[in-house]
């Protein structure tokens, strides 16, 4: 890539800057993006939001089809007082925009065998069911639960927003992550609680919401039973991209400005400075502030010439892990299936194992463990009268499995499809009336993710926190990362988090007048 630098470009490349104020341009316009988007608004910049898609929000874009409404991704919404923070940065509220619903159970978890397990907020129908399933875990379990608060307490509330500029920052956190045992992967942390394997399971799968595999990932994020026990699990009436249009709105509120297909080529950089941005179109935008919202490893791999930057140069991105790729199934059937909760966790025959192969073998098995999401059971508009729409996921490996997707994908979603029929949707094929399909290829085509990967770096404890790329770049002036792959990583809160963290890293408006 050839480095360009600002002295190289003629001035009247530019557009002439007729607003007064900073300005900062964001890079992607998913949760991360459209968030910081709020904040630097909401702190006197003028704000670009450059989408390189047709629509927003990213990996929370929405599909429509056929009068059925499909979010792409997101669909569990916990810690909502990060969204109600947006709103009140702009002097709104949230609940006059958006209808955000409690569900429960939070998952209906169903085993192999076709055991159950319904997974509440509700602490005497927990103990109750693990009662049911296993009497003698019932203490493990309460004292699982204190532990998930302890490590809520610090992980969370403590160090969910810090910055993790510097390898001080680390080192203060040391003595309470020890204490905390994070050293521990989340298996092996629920397991000193708990006895039953099927209990274990059940208290361990969270990882995988954010792309962790549960035996490898630190345990810090056992912090997510009780985040989810503190504030519910949560469905945005009208589907997640009502999330994403509100905060559309608040961002042309404040003045801010939003462009879709605006692909961005590279990031200019002069004298160690984010200076603006190149369009793939050969448009030039100046900027005082640049804040990615893209992959992180895709920002530093492909968006920044190689000379501006040391920390993560393209070899430590090529080495570093990456979560797992997912396989997504959207269909809409002429029936609906009352039975069916809202999320619905399907477990297969392996748990160990088909993570090995996912993310260690990175083997495509021919088994599998899915999450089946019917968003109908508590919003029937997303779909025609009578009907309902879902989304089922499945995590696979990421494509640096070699798997040709555009061979796999039709047998792997009639194998889907199949397990369905057998276990919880009857006569499923006979009811489909529209389907369509994302895989890893798309995850890397479509949304510029490093392999494919859904989550982008793995969470293990050695890419976590500090170890992970910074918010603001270790390398380059004025230029900040937001989003599932910069600190403190994917899921709503992480990537409503690393937006929460800018308040505390980029400059303040004045500060470039």
């Amino acid at each position: 890539m050839t480095t360009l630098t600002l002295d190289r470009v003629p001035t009247a490349s530019f557009p002439p800057r007729l607003e007064t104020r900073p300005h900062a341009i964001v890079i992607g316009s998913g949760f991360g993006g459209l968030a910081a988007a709020v904040r630097l608004g909401a702190r006197g910049y003028q704000v670009t939001v450059l989408e390189q898609r047709a629509m927003l929000g990213g990996r929370a874009a929405v599909y429509r089809q056929d009068g059925f409404t499909f979010d792409a991704g997101p669909t569990i919404v916990t810690a909502p007082f990060l969204f109600e923070e947006l709103w009140a940065l702009c002097g709104k509220r949230l609940a006059d925009h958006v209808d955000l619903r409690p569900v429960t159970p939070f998952y209906a978890i169903r085993f192999d065998d076709g055991e159950t397990f319904a997974y509440t907020g509700d602490p005497a129908a927990m103990r109750a069911e693990v009662a049911r399933l296993s009497p003698g875990d019932v203490d493990g379990y309460e004292r699982f639960m204190q532990a998930s608060e302890a490590i809520f307490k610090i992980g969370f509330e403590q160090l969910g927003d810090v910055p993790f500029s510097s390898w001080r920052d680390m080192a203060r956190i040391v003595p309470a992550m020890m204490k905390l045992k994070s050293y521990r992967s989340v298996y092996g942390f629920v397991s000193s609680f708990l006895k039953d394997e099927r209990l274990r399971t059940i208290f361990s799968f969270h990882p995988l919401l954010i792309g962790g595999n549960p035996f490898t990932t630190t345990s810090i994020y056992c912090l997510i039973a009780y985040l989810e026990r503190r504030w519910g699990v949560h469905f945005a009436m009208g589907g997640t991209g009502r999330l994403v249009e509100g905060l559309a709105d608040l961002i042309r509120g404040q003045g801010g400005d939003i462009r879709t297909d605006a692909a961005v080529a590279e990031i200019l950089v002069t004298d160690g400075r984010a200076a603006g941005v190149r369009l793939a179109s050969g448009e030039w935008l100046a900027a005082d502030v640049v804040v990615s919202n893209a992959d992180s490893a895709f920002t530093y791999k492909h968006l920044l010439p190689a000379s501006a930057h040391k920390r993560w140069s393209a070899r430590r991105v090529d080495r570093s892990r990456y979560s797992m790729s997912l396989f997504v199934w959207y269909f809409g059937t002429r029936r609906r299936y009352e039975h069916v909760d809202h999320h619905t966790i399907l477990l297969g025959p392996r748990y160990r194992g088909l993570l090995t192969d996912i993310f260690g073998r990175k083997h495509l098995a021919q088994d599998f463990s899915l999450y089946l999401h019917r968003p109908t059971a508590t919003d029937p508009s997303l779909a025609p009268d009578g009907c309902d729409a879902f989304y089922v996921l499945s995590p696979v490996p990421h494509l640096e499995s070699g798997t040709d997707w555009q061979v796999q994908a039709e047998p792997y979603r009639h194998a889907i499809e199949a397990h369905l029929a057998a276990t919880v949707l009857p006569d499923l094929a006979a009811n489909i009336v529209t389907s369509r399909m994302m895989t890893p290829q798309d995850f890397r085509d479509d949304l510029s993710s490093v392999h494919g990967a859904a989550f982008g770096l793995e969470p293990v404890l050695t890419q976590s926190a500090w170890f992970r790329p910074h918010n603001r770049s270790e390398d380059i002036e004025n230029l900040f990362l937001v989003g599932a792959g910069t600190h403190p990583g994917a899921g709503l809160p992480g990537v409503l988090s690393s937006a929460r963290i800018l308040d505390k890293v980029v400059p303040d408006a004045h500060a470039f007048s």
